[in-house]
């Protein structure tokens, strides 16, 4: 018995970062979702897999029309002709969908009861599959209480779109634990709602295969499902397979050798192209860090859009139209000679002692944390979540910003003379 586990299609979701970034394929973009899900339905055909799983979240929430479920239902008929099954489960945000409310699917697909569990036994392949989908956006309580017991003489399968324990970045719906699933006595649980790949166990299995497109620069590297072969009751294969056409990923430039602004950007080339290659030159939406002790330091933050757009010149030259900068991050510290500390005052060395204090000593990172607590409330919204957050609340993040004010103090005096 073979069958594949996807879910988190997310299907027409757009990616975010990338549309305000001129220059960007506007339409290969908007598509990326839908060509993932095409190479998912290929793989199946290709492999000759007896069923595919979807572990919830087909969708990206509500919809003007019917459209993106439309193409959702010419892929499903696509497997129809090919024999292959499909079992759903609809998550988090299928719940928000009118369309999954009201499209029909081929009879090819079954999709499990948002009321109560199901279990689904197929003889043919002494195979019972049990699930149920998200009645509400928002599900709170653990729903494999009311999952049946396994099914005895079959292979086990349990369906559920959950958060677990627990996964950074995600809503903490359908709540449960590895001992809760374990106690159903199921050979297989195939979850969704995680977007990384992540093996929780495999003895029985438990699996996220993560989603099969990144969305945004916190869902980098290869996205896919899994390919599962099963025989004489257990699992015998677990091999992930890649379905993503476009990807995200973060690269530091290590600016230490570099002694000017133009020697910054010899450096990114290499690191751009070294990028490319180990995600197999696909189409790629990068975040760049330069980071390191550097002589060119103050030259990169005299004039940080000049370099920016350098940088961005740089990945058009390399990628030849695949590689985009989502974004360009400096966080770069004066490489000062030796001599440089005993020329400036007393003054100015107690000042950076006192900042280099902050950024070690623990006490003195808890009061402040404790200081910004009022004024972190105060932010605007916007300021306060997703991946701009400005995070007062966190030691690291107030680390960070000592640090940046270490530099910003050091330039400005270097700049004056080295006076106070």
């Amino acid at each position: 018995m073979k069958f594949i586990h996807a879910a988190d299609i997310h299907l027409d979701s757009p990616l975010i970062g990338l549309q305000r970034y001129e220059g960007a394929p506007a339409e290969e973009i908007r598509g990326a979702t839908r060509r993932a899900l095409q190479n998912l339905v290929e793989l199946a055909a290709a492999e000759k897999v007896d069923f595919l799983l979807m572990a919830g979240d087909l969708y990206d929430g509500d919809w003007k029309d019917y459209n993106t479920g439309l193409f959702l239902s010419r892929q499903m008929s696509r497997l129809h002709d090919e024999g292959i099954r499909v079992f759903i489960i609809s998550g988090n945000h299928d719940a928000a969908s009118q369309i999954t409310k009201h499209l029909r699917m081929p009879e090819n697909v079954k999709t499990f009861s948002v009321r109560n569990p199901e279990t689904v036994i197929i003889e043919k392949l002494g195979l019972a599959i049990h699930g149920q989908g998200y009645p509400d956006r928002a599900v709170i309580e653990d729903m494999t209480g009311a999952y049946s017991q396994a099914s005895p003489h079959h292979f086990n399968i349990g369906l559920l779109h959950t958060s677990l324990d627990g996964r950074e970045g995600h809503e903490p719906y359908a709540p449960t634990n590895a001992a809760g699933l374990l106690s159903k006595g199921y050979d297989y649980w195939a979850l969704g709602h995680v977007h990384a790949r992540e093996i929780v166990r495999d003895d029985p299995w438990i699996v996220f295969p993560g989603n099969i497109q990144g969305r945004h620069i916190r869902e980098t590297g290869p996205k896919g499902c899994l390919l599962v072969e099963a025989q004489d009751g257990r699992v015998v294969r677990v091999e992930p397979r890649e379905l993503d056409v476009m990807r995200w990923a973060v690269a530091a430039v290590e600016a230490g050798k570099a002694a000017r602004g133009d020697d910054v950007l010899e450096i990114a080339s290499a690191t751009l192209i070294r990028t490319l290659k180990e995600n197999k030159d696909m189409p790629l939406a990068l975040r760049l860090e330069i980071v390191g002790a550097t002589k060119a330091h103050r030259e990169l933050l005299s004039n940080p859009e000049r370099w920016k757009n350098e940088l961005r010149a740089v990945a058009t030259d390399v990628g030849g139209g695949t590689l985009w900068l989502e974004k360009i991050r400096f966080a770069t510290r004066d490489a000062l000679d030796a001599a440089a500390p005993t020329a400036q005052s007393e003054a100015l060395i107690e000042l950076m002692k006192s900042i280099d204090g902050l950024s070690v000593d623990a006490e003195l990172v808890k009061a402040a944390v404790e200081a910004l607590g009022d004024l972190s409330g105060k932010l605007p919204h916007e300021l306060r979540g997703g991946d701009e957050a400005i995070r007062l609340d966190d030691p690291e993040a107030v680390k960070r910003a000592a640090e940046g004010v270490r530099q910003g103090l050091m330039n400005r005096i270097l700049a004056g003379g080295g006076e106070l």
